[in-house]
C-alpha cells in the first residue's frame, strides 16, 4: 500500500505534502528532521492521508495537489475527510 499525505506544522504554520509506503516512519523522519524543508520544524501532525495501490498512483495524486499551489484546497481535503483518517 501507498500513501499521498499532508502534514501540517504549527511552528511553521505550513502543510507539506508527500508520497510514501510507510506512514508512520515517515511521520517519525519528519518529526526527527531528516527531510531538508521538514527540519525547519518539530511539530510535524498527519492531517490527511489516501490510499492507493502503486507507488505511480501515490506519486501522481501527490503532485496533483502540489500543482494546484491553494492552501483553501488542502484545507477542504482535510476537512471533507473528517474523521474518517485517524491519526496513526
Amino acid at each position: 500500500m501507498y500513501y499521498t499525505y499532508i502534514l501540517f506544522s504549527v511552528d511553521l504554520n505550513k502543510y507539506y505534502v508527500g508520497s510514501t509506503n510507510n506512514l508512520k516512519r515517515r511521520l517519525e523522519d519528519h518529526t526527527r528532521g531528516k527531510d531538508k524543508f521538514s527540519r525547519q520544524a518539530k511539530d510535524w501532525q498527519l492531517k490527511y492521508y489516501e490510499d492507493y495501490n502503486t507507488r505511480a498512483e501515490a506519486f501522481s495524486r501527490e503532485q496533483e495537489i502540489k500543482k494546484k499551489k491553494s492552501r483553501i484546497y488542502i484545507e477542504n481535503l482535510i476537512s471533507s475527510a473528517g474523521s474518517e483518517h485517524p491519526d496513526l
